[in-house]
């Protein structure tokens, strides 16, 4: 046999190969990716939805995944996926626990139910006011479609100021009640926790040496509780979602304990030196609140110490395999709620006379990083929109340069401007991102209601 014959064998088994672990790595990701999703949207949302056809797991860029076959299992609060049979995963649903991946059905009670309140403050309620004209025009045009091939689906805007509801409106199937997924918006909700956790005592900004294995003289042992929060740990790790083997998706739908996988990331860069946006981030810092309040506080922490006293009532933090809030990405609210959250911080953590956040936190979280690009992101919040929303275009300068922003995952968005006392939030599932272009929506906002 020829060299020429034996180099394209050669050529041809490594190209075999290599599509074969590029299939069975797409099974068990797009298998995981559907069973999660779909648990939150029928067990966690609510949502009456066809597994083949639901444009959440078939639409766009997910189309790959109507070749996977799901059975929910509606009696265990359970869904299971598979392509062909091959690479299945399941994930259960908790009362107050949301949606998990685990590998088998036992893991459901793998950790207890947080307790319901004994009472919840609902001393604030969205007092309503009439819409301006305007402003309705605007919203409306939020739930059109001006691009067939970029399907927008806008689902929930709500539009509060000076802490009355001035809009609302919901598409089809949606309604206040409904809970909505936030993905990233999850982050700014684990900033306000780590405020309040700071705010008793718990930890400070300095705090170093946060996890066991970051001890001296491992060079992990200087990255601050700061230095987390406003996204510039030097820990490796990417946050590239059309990348299977990227550390998001690993963390997200491969691993059952994303705290660990984050913790153990290596250094890519000398703490607090480079900006560097990471999911893996937050969910370090779930896994440190867990460790500070302790096992048994730590389900209900979070509900006692912010959820409740708003009346946040709707609000779920999912948790992964061990327990840990994916605070990265995996927490249920409505609309309201959502709204709710940015009036806390639109009103420096004061909730109807009651200091929630300490005092000037807010103001830390949108104090620009200076790591960051353009100081474009503080404490977990954005203070510049992505160019990919429309931050790059003429409409991004018509908004006040006060404004901050949560962005999440298919245009989930919670904008707060406090020179004109807003807090807006937009919901829906614009699978191409580029679709939404939020940059456009808010400044049509800020135009149409008065000062």
């Amino acid at each position: 046999m020829s060299l020429v014959v034996l180099g394209s064998v050669a050529l041809g088994l490594a190209g075999a190969a290599w599509a074969f672990v590029r299939f069975w790595r797409l099974a068990a990701i797009g298998s995981a990716y559907k069973a999660k999703i779909l648990c939150t949207a029928v067990f966690g949302a609510g949502h009456d939805l066809d597994p083949r056809r639901a444009p959440e797991v078939s639409s766009d860029s997910y189309w790959i995944l109507r070749f996977f076959t799901a059975h929910i299992d509606r009696d265990r609060l359970s869904v299971t996926v598979s392509l062909a049979g091959l690479r299945s995963r399941l994930a259960v649903y908790r009362d107050g626990l949301g949606s998990t991946l685990v590998e088998s059905a036992h893991e459901s009670t793998a950790s207890p139910a947080p307790p319901r309140p004994v009472a919840i403050d609902h001393s604030h309620r969205w007092p309503v006011a009439a819409t301006p004209s305007p402003l309705g025009k605007a919203v409306e045009l939020a739930f059109t479609e001006p691009n067939p091939k970029r399907l927008r689906r806008t689902r929930a805007v709500v539009v509060a100021q000076h802490g009355r509801l001035i809009a609302e409106r919901y598409a089809p199937g949606f309604d206040r009640d409904s809970p909505f997924a936030g993905w990233s918006l999850s982050k700014s909700v684990m900033s306000a926790l780590m405020g309040i956790l700071i705010g008793e005592g718990g930890m400070s900004l300095q705090d170093a040496a946060l996890w066991p294995a970051w001890r001296a003289p491992d060079p992990r042992a200087s990255i601050s509780i700061e230095d987390l929060l406003r996204m510039r740990s030097g820990l490796q790790f990417s946050e590239e979602y059309s990348d299977l083997a990227s550390d998001v998706i690993e963390m997200l739908f491969s691993t059952p304990d994303v705290v660990s996988y984050a913790v153990n990331r290596p250094l890519a860069a000398p703490p607090g030196t480079v900006w560097s946006y990471a999911s893996g981030t937050t969910n370090i810092l779930s896994g440190i609140l867990r460790r500070t309040v302790g096992d048994e506080r730590y389900h209900a922490w979070p509900r006692h110490r912010l959820f409740d006293p708003m009346g946040m009532e709707s609000a779920i933090m999912e948790v992964d395999a061990a327990g840990n809030f994916v605070s990265s990405s995996f927490m249920l609210a409505t609309a309201r709620d959502w709204a709710r959250f940015g009036q806390l911080f639109l009103q420096d953590g004061n909730w109807v006379g009651r200091q929630i956040l300490p005092v000037r936190w807010a103001r830390f979280c949108v104090t620009p990083t200076l790591q960051s690009p353009a100081g474009k992101y503080g404490a977990h919040w954005w203070l510049k929109l992505q160019p990919d929303i429309g931050g790059a275009t003429p409409a991004a300068a018509r908004i006040p340069p006060d404004a901050f922003f949560a962005v999440g995952h298919e245009g989930q968005t919670l904008t707060v401007i406090p020179s004109r006392g807003l807090v807006v939030v937009r919901l829906g599932l614009s699978i191409y991102i580029d679709a939404w272009n939020h940059a456009q929506f808010i400044a049509e906002i800020v135009d149409a209601v008065p000062v």
